[in-house]
């Protein structure tokens, strides 16, 4: 058990320091900006065959993105000729969000007119087909203080069973959504009681579970039906997702849970029309892609802009969707069931054919072919800082990396060899390192303060095969200070295994990447095994190294994270447990 304390407040708290995760894209206005009118151009964009995907991403994203921006320029505005009377109607203004986002009169969603309330019928929403069926979805705009109740009427009279929103309530600290549902309890949303179930917090997304009532139902009888919110919440303030693992799994727990019988699924974001479009056409060419082995995503959002204008507003979203596309293509779905693991490990050790190795193997080729992008390590790669860092290929990424504060009067010293790393339930979870060298243990005991840690995991001995792996950096017996942070050891326990020397945010070491990566992989896994009855070694080990260079570094490392969780389950008789 170790106590710390520090002399003297030597900067601010580095949470101002972090670092937004995601890209830059235009501020949404109360007005949005509209598309400029493509020019006139004879260039056809026909369906795309899955297999040259691949190829034509890379070929249209070099320079700068320049063939998707033209791409997505010559996308028709309106492909009709579509009228708006009914939102542009006097009484209807103050029910839009955002003045030119209105849905046409054609495909605008019809509420029951309301006894002596002129124009009730009006809600900012749009039907929208999918891939084959008609009006499968609803495009929303996010909910006013003065349209919630006609929202909740909305989801009534449709008998929508699923609510995607694809927005934060408040984003730049502009309000985008009003708040349609009670934290806890039940609330009242003009003849709708809409009571909270259950909640389920994810790092990409929440599940929240409504109970719904009409009250004064003239029958007596009060039915009750059950709605689902699936709140995606890694929409980054600025532009795209990272990545598009997190949405993907989103919308396959959409999909999965939906019901057959239900209504449209409503879709909303803030204006209805930019991530609620990406949704839609993501949702739309999975399915086609499924059906006949190619994708139209022009021609799907030319026609779907015939029933609501600008779906997928920017040239960053429509190269999202190719990018999600291109995910499932490469990887598949590598989501298992905990009873279907047995099986599957047996198809993993057996040769995988055409690969001439197991395909266990097979599968951590694919991953060790994700390209590591040294120019996103500028930080790292500073001569002032090359050597802070104890392997020169182990170096964090920009968008991740744990900062801390700048000392007064000396340059270049808010870098340590570290990176947030998302959890299960939530993002930074864990922050992880690099084993301390002998001249950077102040720089490890500042992030240590700093980001408020309180555990920390060592995965390696001081030195290994005679090289040094991590320098010691608590005391043997007594007080160590280093620059403004003293360290007491208060107590040692040892076990078999592993040693509690402190009880200090989890953080990790050696290079801070293989045993490290392997821990937060079971981390993660095994929570979601707990959580769900699910589990994703592939694209948890993935999702890590798009957040860190090289976690879980070898082959032996990955196939201990499967045996581990084969181990885990064993360990319970009963499957239900993880149902």
């Amino acid at each position: 058990m170790l106590r710390f304390k520090k002399y003297k407040q030597a900067g601010s708290h580095s949470n101002s320091f972090r670092l937004t995760n995601g890209r830059s894209d235009d501020t949404e206005l109360q007005s949005v900006p509209l598309l400029a009118r493509s020019p006139s151009t004879n260039r056809k964009y026909p369906p795309l065959p899955v297999e040259k995907l691949e190829e034509e991403m890379n070929r249209r994203m070099a320079d700068d993105n320049k063939l998707f921006r033209e791409e997505f320029n010559a996308l028709p505005v309106c492909p009709i000729q579509a009228s708006c009377d009914a939102a542009s109607k006097e009484e209807n203004k103050e029910k839009n969000r955002y003045v030119n986002i209105l849905p046409y009169d054609h495909s605008r969603v019809h509420l029951s007119s309301l006894e002596g309330v002129p124009d009730s019928d009006f809600i900012n929403a749009s039907f929208i087909n999918g891939y084959r069926e008609k009006n499968k979805f609803i495009a929303a705009q996010g909910p006013k203080e003065e349209t919630v109740n006609d929202f909740w009427r909305m989801i009534w009279e449709q008998n929508t069973a699923t609510i995607v929103m694809v927005t934060n309530l408040k984003e730049r600290k502009e309000c985008k959504c009003a708040q349609y549902w009670p934290d806890q309890g039940c609330w009242t949303y003009g003849n709708i009681r809409v009571s909270v179930d259950d909640t389920m917090v994810l790092v990409d997304y929440t599940i929240r579970k409504f109970c719904i009532q009409q009250v004064g139902d003239v029958s007596g009888k009060k039915p009750q039906r059950l709605v689902t919110q699936f709140h995606f919440t890694s929409w980054p303030d600025f532009g795209v997702p990272f990545t598009p693992i997190g949405m993907l799994k989103f919308l396959k727990k959409v999909k999965t849970c939906n019901p057959q019988y239900a209504g449209p699924i409503v879709v909303h974001c803030s204006a209805g029309v930019g991530r609620t479009g990406t949704f839609i056409v993501i949702d739309a060419m999975l399915d086609m892609m499924l059906a006949e082995r190619k994708v139209d995503v022009f021609g799907f959002v030319t026609r779907i802009r015939a029933q609501r204008c600008q779906m997928v507003q920017t040239d960053m979203q429509y190269v999202f969707i190719f990018q999600a596309l291109l995910e499932h293509y490469l990887y598949g779905d590598t989501e298992l069931e905990v009873t279907s693991l047995e099986s599957h490990l047996a198809k993993l050790y057996a040769p995988s054919p055409g690969a001439g190795c197991s395909g266990l193997e097979a599968e951590f080729k694919k991953l060790t072919s994700i390209k590591i992008q040294n120019d996103k390590m500028r930080t790292g790669n500073l001569p002032a800082n090359m050597k802070k860092n104890r392997v020169l290929q182990i170096i964090p990424y920009e968008f991740n990396r744990v900062i801390i504060p700048v000392k007064r009067g000396e340059e270049n010293t808010d870098y340590v060899n570290a990176s947030f790393i998302d959890g299960y339930r939530q993002k930074d979870s864990y922050m992880a390192s690099q084993g301390p060298l002998q001249h950077t243990m102040e720089d490890f005991w500042r992030m240590i303060w700093e980001w408020r840690s309180c555990s920390i995991v060592m995965l390696t001995e001081l030195e290994e095969r005679g090289q040094e792996k991590c320098a010691q950096y608590w005391p043997s017996d007594g007080v160590v200070v280093y620059g403004d942070i003293s360290i007491e050891l208060k107590r040692e326990e040892e076990s078999e295994s592993y040693t509690v020397l402190i009880n200090l945010k989890l953080t990790l070491f050696l290079a801070g990447a293989g045993r490290t990566g392997t821990f937060c992989a079971l981390s993660t896994v095994l929570e979601r095994v707990k959580a769900e009855g699910i589990l994703d070694v592939f694209q948890t080990v993935k999702s890590l190294r798009l957040q860190r260079p090289h976690m879980v570094q070898t082959l032996e490392q990955y196939e201990f994270c499967y045996k581990v969780v084969q181990e885990y389950i064993d360990a319970f008789s009963d499957y239900a447990n993880f149902k």
